[in-house]
């Protein structure tokens, strides 16, 4: 094979992956500038840890993860659908960033969103001693 022929594959492999989402580890500080211009929290943790914990303020909750650790993929798209506009950027938050970071993959591959993954969770967030308040349904 000639290399104009592994150049043209490599040009469309490398179209194909920009037409899906871009995933970037954020910090505290970097969550905080991210909300001031808009950008929605979806918070995907279950009821039960939001009670414990608190939520980020503004957060939409949009629970994942079941308690046995399944999902419904396109069921929580849906949901995410109604809450906020496709392709606009969101911000994942969970305990740690590693049920996150797992569900920002799946949207990578599948969709059309610049998702900003809190990398360490409200773990993170709370030990930073920054506010968090109680769920509302």
């Amino acid at each position: 094979m000639t290399p104009k022929f592994y150049i043209k594959i490599f040009c469309f492999l490398f179209s194909v992956k920009l037409a899906y989402a871009e995933v970037v580890d954020v910090n505290n500080e970097q969550i905080q500038e991210l909300s001031k211009k808009d950008i929605p929290i979806i918070d995907i943790r279950r009821s039960s840890e939001w009670e414990q914990t608190g939520i980020v303020p503004k957060s939409i909750l949009l629970t994942f993860f079941d308690k046995n650790g399944k999902y419904n993929f396109n069921e929580w798209y849906s949901k995410l659908s109604l809450k906020v506009e496709e392709g606009k950027p969101i911000i994942l938050i969970c305990r740690t960033g590693r049920r996150t970071r797992i569900i920002a993959e799946m949207i990578d591959k599948k969709l059309d969103f610049k998702i900003y993954n809190s990398k360490n969770g409200i773990t993170s967030w709370i030990d930073a001693k920054l506010p968090t308040v109680k769920p509302v349904y």
